[in-house]
């Protein structure tokens, strides 16, 4: 199974304790990781087919702590697709004037829609093949970039024609808020003042929060499995979709 992992915050947020537990798990992941930082309307990505254990981009990203609002993870444990940098996650797709990033966790057998010209793979991956699809259909869906609110009500719809072809576990953001979708697995959690101390499950190193942070700073984090071994983390429920904004988990509206 890969794993995923995504920060949403209020507030330009270092990742490196997250990403540090994260990275552990490429001891049974290792067909690739990636990791993306939106700083406002950019992004920065970082993939490499190697393992986050034994990878220097990964190392980089260790050393050099960027701080954003919302940043995607994902370590690959390939199913679909063969072992190189196309098929490495997250993926990337402008739409209405925006960067897109997509990580997908799961398999989906015989999704083959039909896909026009705007959106394409690159790779091979079903990961990918999802994700063009997706875009494409926000695309027909909404003339230009809509409401966090109205983006939700639309990929609730979108979203369920394709997790019937499988597990459809995904993190996907555009800059302004992370959503998250559970098929099978999938936890998060909100943290805010008074911050405290945790501990990684998979490192023996912790940190205290409170340093770190100000009374008004909130942090969601969502993952494949908890980081943190002394915090409690929230599961989603299979076929729920999330949306996290300034690091709170946002009520999905109705029509």
């Amino acid at each position: 199974m890969c794993q995923l992992l995504g920060l949403n915050a209020n507030t330009p947020t270092d990742v490196v304790f997250s990403f540090t537990g994260f990275a552990c798990r490429a001891e049974e992941h290792k067909d690739g990781f990636g990791i993306a930082f939106f700083e406002g309307r950019g992004a920065r990505l970082f993939v490499d087919a190697q393992s986050a254990r034994a990878s220097p981009v990964a190392e980089m990203v260790r050393r050099y702590p960027i701080r954003s609002e919302l940043i995607l993870a994902h370590i690959r444990k390939a199913t679909q697709g063969r072992v190189a940098l196309e098929n490495t996650h997250p993926f990337q797709r402008e739409l209405w004037g925006r960067y897109w990033v997509f990580a997908h966790n799961g398999d989906l057998k015989g999704f083959a829609p039909r896909l026009h010209a705007s959106f394409h793979p690159v790779g091979d991956t079903d990961s990918e093949r999802a994700f063009c699809w997706l875009m494409q259909e926000l695309a027909k869906a909404h003339a230009a970039v809509p409401s966090v609110a109205e983006l939700s009500r639309t990929l609730a719809e979108l979203v369920p024609p394709i997790a019937a072809h499988g597990s459809f576990n995904f993190l996907l953001s555009n800059g302004q808020a992370l959503w998250a979708h559970c098929s099978t697995k999938l936890w998060y959690i909100e943290r805010a003042h008074p911050f405290r101390a945790a501990r990684l499950a998979d490192e023996d190193l912790s940190i205290d929060f409170s340093a770190v942070t100000t009374e008004r700073d909130r942090v969601a984090v969502v993952v494949t499995e908890p980081l943190t071994a002394d915090e409690t983390w929230t599961a989603l429920v299979p076929g729920e979709l999330a949306v996290f904004q300034g690091g709170v988990r946002q009520p999905l509206s109705r029509p």
